[in-house]
């Protein structure tokens, strides 16, 4: 099969197999290049594996630390007539390399959210693995049916009280637009609350130490993003801010259970990067396209890949940890948060439309990073070869 990206708004839908693989062999090889990190974990879950931030923890972990990786992720398989999902693709590759480096790389595709895949996870991990020394959890979903309930809660991009009204980008076209956003109502807020906040979360750890998997001096840890000014409307004062705070509280309570076994909680604020997510939340796409701007001329940009690996080797897995604000948090973003790069940001933010979108911004960058998390625009890749795209998982 010849495989050509086909997007549809802040979607590809179609994802080249041999693409993710070189993109994630680029991502192992930006660890490889970096120092071991010293006391980092040896048997990590993953939940959330295939993308993002998930993908960069079990690349950091396997490969920046030796660590045996178990991922569990929702993507689609592959068929005779239809192409996986990118994460799947990405899934095949990552578990190759980790295979061919001596170590255990095992992965469960299902609903994460559903008790039958947090128990068919901890009897493969009794069965295989062994007690847990890292958690991640790293689910970003439009909804989620409750294990207890079956409620299906879905999750808004909505301001809180008042309409926004923002600049926008459409990728789409290149066009800088006008948008506004109602607010969301008291139920949406607490369904968004429901899919993005800290419970599911819990109940994972919950599950987990039932079961014995956590080991002494275990440490979990969730991603989230604030953001600044520009970002505040969906973000911090929005209904996805109210899921965040949960998030917190979460952190606070798994914390409070992992102290009896000297083990730690935390939420890791991360940078703005373009990921499946970020390009569905509006605002975003024309923030990050700035961002990355200003940020690449000051020689400061991170990816996910070099973010995560800062995060384990200077602050999480580190005697002296710089980064803690006052809520607990790992900033990460803190580069990105710089006064004089926000100040940049504002001023510039004033000025952007359509006639100058690729003078002011690196849209053009935006856009390749959109491409290649899909496994297209990669250097090493021939484009115009016939593929094999039905790749499983061992």
């Amino acid at each position: 099969m010849i495989i050509k990206p086909k997007v549809r708004g802040f979607v590809c839908v179609t994802a080249h197999p041999v693409g993710c693989k070189a993109h994630v062999l680029e991502q192992i090889n930006t660890v490889k290049r970096q120092p071991r990190i010293p006391n980092g974990p040896k048997k990590v879950l993953i939940i959330g594996a295939s993308t993002g931030y998930g993908l960069a923890s079990r690349i950091t972990t396997a490969f920046g630390s030796g660590a045996d990786t178990f991922g569990v992720f929702f993507e689609k398989e592959p068929s005779a007539d239809n192409l996986a999902t990118a994460g799947w693709y990405n899934s095949v590759a990552f578990e190759k390399a980790a295979k061919e480096q001596g170590l255990y790389a095992k992965s469960i595709n299902g609903d994460a959210f559903s008790d039958a895949i947090k128990e068919k996870t901890i009897q493969i991990l009794k069965d295989e693995m062994g007690s847990l020394d890292l958690v991640v959890y790293s689910v970003a979903s439009p909804r989620r049916t409750h294990p207890k309930t079956g409620y299906v809660a879905k999750s808004v991009l909505k301001p809180i009280g008042n309409p926004y009204s923002g600049k926008t980008l459409d990728t789409d076209k290149g066009e800088v637009k006008q948008i506004t956003l109602e607010p969301a109502t008291a139920e949406e807020i607490a369904d968004t609350v429901q899919v993005m906040g800290g419970e599911d979360w819990e109940m994972w750890i919950d599950a987990l130490g039932s079961a014995n998997l956590l080991s002494p001096g275990c440490k979990t840890i969730s991603y989230t993003y604030i953001g600044a000014k520009q970002t505040w409307p969906i973000y911090g004062h929005a209904a996805i801010g109210k899921a965040k705070e949960d998030l917190d509280r979460a952190a606070k309570s798994i914390d409070q259970k992992l102290k009896a076994k000297k083990g730690e909680a935390f939420v890791a604020v991360m940078k703005a990067i373009v990921t499946q997510a970020s390009s569905a939340i509006p605002i975003m796409p024309l923030y990050i396209s700035l961002l990355y701007k200003i940020m690449k001329t000051a020689g400061i940009h991170e990816g996910a890949i070099e973010q995560v690996y800062r995060l384990f080797s200077t602050q999480l897995y580190s005697l002296q940890r710089t980064n803690i604000d006052e809520k607990g948090r790992i900033r990460l973003d803190d580069l990105e948060l710089q006064s004089d790069i926000q100040q940049q940001v504002e001023t510039l933010w004033e000025k952007i439309s359509t006639e100058n979108l690729y003078e002011l911004t690196d849209f053009r960058g935006y856009q390749a990073d959109f491409l290649k998390l899909f496994g297209f625009g990669l250097p090493t890749v021939d484009y115009a070869q016939d593929v094999e795209h039905v790749l499983m998982l061992e």
